[in-house]
């Protein structure tokens, strides 16, 4: 069955991306629960009834945030793991470091939209779960990729596979970052990367 068009104006594509703007703002603030659509609306003035000319509904909304953040967070690591200036260890650890001290500047709050939306919503949206998840596996596979160089050039050693290592890795950032929201404190992501620094991946020259 072809689902019916919408009625109303033909929408327009800058309102539609300062909706997304304004609702990641909003959603990375306040969470997806407690962010209405109606502070959405307001903060771009443009009528409530508007927002169903770009967005069937607010659980379609909260998926195309979950895509934007993915999209920036993901061309941020890329960034750092492409500078073939440094090793790939040495990457990844800058990476990290700019990670930490963004949330330090914060005050240690907000944390990343796909782990809080994974706190929140995808136990109830089998939609935005799908997103999240495919974004997860593929920042976990740009990590591997870096990993794999690592190993390749012989500055990590070891039998994990660089994909078993990445996923571990993801998993733990993640946890670490609830906790530093739990805590209000950049301890857990000094722990962090202590452990996969100094520990996890104990290879040479990072």
């Amino acid at each position: 069955m072809e689902k019916p068009a919408r009625r109303g104006p033909k929408p327009n594509m800058q309102m539609r991306e300062k909706l997304i703007e304004a609702g990641l703002r909003e959603i990375h603030a306040n969470g997806f629960a407690a962010t209405g659509i109606q502070k959405i609306v307001d903060d771009i003035k443009v009528p409530k009834g508007s927002f169903y000319n770009y967005f069937d509904s607010k659980e379609a909304f909260g998926a195309e945030i979950s895509d934007r953040y993915s999209e920036q967070a993901l061309a941020r690591l890329v960034s750092f793991l492409a500078d073939a200036d440094k090793p790939p260890l040495r990457r990844l650890k800058a990476y990290f470091d700019d990670r930490t001290a963004s949330f330090a500047l914060r005050g240690h709050t907000q944390g990343c939209v796909l782990g809080n939306f994974s706190a929140e919503t995808v136990d109830h949206s089998e939609l935005i779960r799908q997103h999240v998840a495919a974004h997860f596996s593929r920042w976990s596979e740009v990590i591997a990729a870096c990993l794999a160089e690592a190993q390749r050039d012989g500055t990590l050693t070891g039998e994990l596979p660089a994909e078993t290592l990445a996923d571990f890795i993801l998993n733990s950032w993640e946890g670490a970052l609830l906790r530093m929201r739990a805590d209000r404190s950049g301890a857990p992501l000094e722990t962090f990367k202590q452990m996969v620094f100094d520990v996890l991946l104990h290879g040479r020259g990072h």
